[in-house]
């Protein structure tokens, strides 16, 4: 099985969506880095569940815990472990579906490959697995600050509704994250709408990493762009992912799409930025941009035709406490996975110059 992720920087993680706890070990972090509970915390409040009504309402404080690796405010060398406990689990919600394929979700293809799954919540398989990465991309994201580097996520659309605005300081001060506070509304209003008929929605999540210097990702099967692909598309829903002008650079002529270079100073810049940041697979020093299609969550109350572990015929409901829009809470997920990749190619980049 895939539980770890990473080269230089490497996370591994264990634990199931209904198990005592869940957690990560991170190797590759030097000794030295300054780094608290408290800020590790911060990112993990941002994921966690049952903070508004347009998310999961299980409770979890997902408080976490440091089992080792940092002493004193500040990164031994050595792993560090993380561990997260369940203290909301309700497994029995999920004994009436237990025989059943759930439309959408991973029960037939876990099935298929082991001859068994964990039908709690979908055991390994569910998104309560981020949460490990969320607390290991706070450890990559302090990594990253202290070269100047920033990552920003948000929600460019849900539901056909876009953000038309890109103000940084708009999205915390919503409930779906979004920079654009009239389609914020908009977007929550379409959500409870949605919800209230036992339905979801899909959407789609913009990460913007900001201060990368050039040099980031090496040609071939190591590129930097392919490196964000596999991060992205690990992320539960996800369907799809862009960088830079993405699809819409199918549709222009190479005179419209290619970036012109200039001097600024002692920086090579583009006049604009359709790699998203990223030539050959190595960064440029733009911006790097790279946004992904979250599906719509695929636990809902409507009833749907399936079948039964032994082929037979019925249909399904799916109770319990799930995200009408799953997006929401994969920004601060797709946040975290870009750091652990910039941090990853960092550590790299770090080798070559030394």
């Amino acid at each position: 099985m895939g539980n770890t992720f990473g080269t230089s920087l490497k996370v591994t993680t264990f634990g199931e969506s209904h198990g005592p706890a869940i957690g990560a070990v991170i190797d590759g972090v030097k000794p030295g880095l300054p780094i608290s509970r408290e800020e590790i915390q911060r990112e993990l409040d941002r994921r966690r569940p049952g903070q508004n009504k347009l998310v999961s309402p299980r409770r979890e404080s997902d408080q976490v815990e440091i089992l080792s690796g940092i002493f004193e405010g500040k990164t031994t060398g050595m792993p560090i472990a993380l561990l997260i406990r369940n203290n909301d689990a309700q497994s029995k919600s999920y004994e009436s579906i237990k025989n059943l394929f759930r439309p959408g979700h991973a029960d037939f293809t876990f099935f298929s490959k082991y001859g068994f799954r964990d039908y709690r919540g979908g055991g390994r398989q569910s998104a309560r697995e981020t949460a490990n990465w969320v607390g290991a991309g706070a450890i990559a994201k302090k990594m990253l600050a202290k070269k100047g580097i920033k990552i920003i996520g948000y929600i460019k659309e849900i539901g056909g509704i876009a953000a038309k605005k890109a103000d940084y300081k708009e999205i915390t001060r919503n409930r779906v994250n979004c920079p654009d506070k009239a389609a914020a509304k908009k977007m929550e209003r379409l959500i409870e709408k949605v919800r209230k008929e036992g339905d979801s929605l899909g959407g789609i999540v913009e990460v913007v990493a900001l201060g990368v210097p050039p040099g980031f990702g090496d040609p071939v099967f190591d590129k930097l762009s392919a490196g964000i692909g596999k991060a992205m598309l690990t992320i539960n829903a996800v369907k799809g992912v862009e960088i830079g002008a993405g699809f819409q650079a199918a549709r222009m002529k190479g005179s419209q799409n290619n970036d012109l270079f200039f001097k600024k100073g002692n920086k090579v810049l583009t006049k604009t930025n359709n790699a998203g940041g990223i030539l050959g697979g190595i960064s440029n020093g733009m911006p790097i941009i790279v946004r992904i299609a979250v599906k719509p969550a695929s636990s809902i109350t409507k009833e749907q035709e399936t079948i039964t572990v032994n082929g037979k015929k019925t249909s399904v409901r799916v109770f319990g406490r799930h995200d009408p829009c799953v997006a929401i809470r994969a920004v601060p997920v797709a946040e975290a996975m870009m750091a652990i990749v910039l941090a990853d190619m960092m550590i790299s980049q770090e080798k070559y110059r030394n």
